[in-house]
C-alpha cells in the first residue's frame, strides 16, 4: 500500500511521523506510580487493558477521558483499549440470544471511544481466550535464562473437555450464564460466521467514529480449543480476516510473540507482509522460545528472533506506529513486573534509537 492507506488515503493504520515506545497496562497495574515510571524510562504511549468493570453494559465517554487525562498527567497518550469486558458480549462470540443488544452497546462502547480520541481499540475475538500455558515456579523453567518463570506451552497439555457455561473467556466466569452445562463445539464455518456478524455491524461505526478495530491472533495458535474453533490461529486467517473487509477500521493488533509461535512461520516473512499493508494498529513486541507444539515466552534478547531484525523490517515496510513489550519473564527481584518491564522498555528503546536516531 506504500506510504498511504488506499482505504482512506491517510497514513495507514499504525502510522505516525515516528515509531514509539508504549506499554500495556492492567487494571491492577494501573495507578500513577506506573504511568509516571513508564514516562520515565522512555514510553510515549498506554494501553489499557480491560479497564473498566462490566458496568451497564457500555463503556462510556467520561470514563475513557478519566483514563486518558490521568496518562497525560505523566506526558503519555492513551492509545488504545485492548479488549471489551468479557460480559459485554458472550453472546456475540457464541451466537446466542441477547447478541442484537449486545452488538448495539459494543458500537455505542466504540463511538465512546472515538469521541475520548482513543485510535485503537484491540480485541481477541474468542470464547476460550488464553488456555493450556503453565509456569513452573517451583524448580524453575529450563527455557528461561538464569531459571526465571517464564509462561510455557505444551499441546499435549491442552485440556480436552468442552468449556464449562460460565467460563467464557480468559479464565473469566460470567455469573448470569449460570452454573451448568458447556458452551457447544464450533466449527470453522460456523466461527467465521460469528465474527463477520460482528465485524459487519462493529466496522462502519468504528470509521465513523475514527477507531481502528485490532484483532488479536489466537493464543495459543491451535485450530481448536475446547471443541471451539480458532479463526486466527495461522497467518491464513490474519490474510482472511483483512481481506474480507477492506475497511481502513479493519486492523490488526500485531502480537510477534503470538505470530512468532504459529507452527511453520517465517515470522521475518510475516512481519513484511503485514508492516506493507498499513493495516497493523499496534505491535506486541516480545520474543519467544520456539513454536508449535512446545515453546515459551523467553527475555525479549534470548528467543529464536532476531529483534533487531524484526524492527527493523517493520521500519522498512512501512510500519510507524506503536510497540509494546506485552509481558516478560518473572525476574527475581522486589518488584518483578517494574523490573521486568523496565528492561524489555529499555532494550526496545536502545533497538528504536539505533534505526530512527531518536534521542
Amino acid at each position: 500500500y506504500g506510504s498511504r492507506c488506499r482505504f482512506c488515503r491517510r497514513s495507514p493504520c499504525g502510522k505516525d511521523d515516528k515509531m514509539k515506545l508504549g506499554i500495556a497496562m492492567k487494571p491492577a497495574m494501573w495507578s500513577d506510580q506506573h504511568l509516571k515510571l513508564a514516562r520515565q524510562l522512555g514510553c510515549e504511549s498506554v494501553v489499557a487493558w480491560v479497564p473498566f468493570d462490566e458496568g451497564d453494559g457500555i463503556w462510556h465517554e467520561e470514563q475513557f477521558r478519566a483514563l486518558a487525562v490521568q496518562a497525560e498527567k505523566y506526558g503519555l497518550k492513551l492509545e488504545a483499549i485492548e479488549n471489551f469486558h468479557p460480559a459485554h458480549w458472550d453472546h456475540i462470540v457464541l451466537d446466542e440470544p441477547g447478541k442484537e443488544e449486545q452488538i448495539k452497546n459494543i458500537c455505542e462502547t466504540i463511538r465512546n471511544a472515538g469521541r475520548a480520541g482513543i485510535r485503537f481499540f484491540g480485541y481477541n475475538f474468542s470464547a476460550c481466550g488464553v488456555q493450556g500455558y503453565y509456569t513452573d515456579y517451583t524448580n524453575g523453567n529450563q527455557d528461561g535464562r538464569g531459571l526465571a518463570a517464564t509462561k510455557s506451552f505444551d499441546e499435549s497439555k491442552i485440556p480436552l473437555e468442552p468449556q464449562k457455561n460460565p467460563a467464557f473467556w480468559f479464565n473469566t466466569e460470567i455469573a448470569r450464564r449460570g452454573n451448568s452445562g458447556v458452551q457447544p463445539p464450533c466449527g470453522e464455518d460456523e466461527f467465521w460466521h460469528r465474527l463477520c456478524w460482528f465485524l459487519e455491524r462493529a466496522l462502519p461505526v468504528a470509521e465513523a467514529a475514527g477507531v481502528k478495530l485490532c484483532a488479536h491472533p489466537d493464543d495459543p495458535p491451535v485450530p481448536y480449543l475446547r471443541g471451539i474453533y480458532r479463526p486466527l490461529h495461522s497467518p491464513d486467517g490474519l490474510r482472511k480476516l483483512l481481506n474480507l473487509f477492506p475497511s481502513p477500521s479493519n486492523c490488526l493488533e500485531f502480537c510477534q510473540g503470538t505470530v512468532s509461535t504459529m507452527r511453520g512461520v517465517d515470522i521475518y516473512r510475516e512481519i513484511e507482509e503485514f508492516a506493507a499493508t498499513g493495516r497493523i494498529g499496534y505491535v506486541h513486541f516480545r520474543n519467544t522460545g520456539g513454536t508449535l507444539p512446545r515453546y515459551s515466552e523467553v527475555f525479549i534478547d534470548e528467543g529464536y528472533v532476531n529483534m533487531p531484525r524484526a524492527l527493523g523490517l517493520y521500519r522498512k515496510y512501512g510500519y510507524s506506529g506503536i510497540f509494546i513489550p506485552d509481558h516478560t519473564p518473572q525476574v527475581a527481584a522486589a518488584m518483578p513486573w517494574e523490573t521486568g518491564m523496565a528492561y524489555a522498555l529499555g532494550y526496545i528503546r536502545g533497538l528504536l534509537q539505533s534505526q530512527e536516531g531518536i534521542n
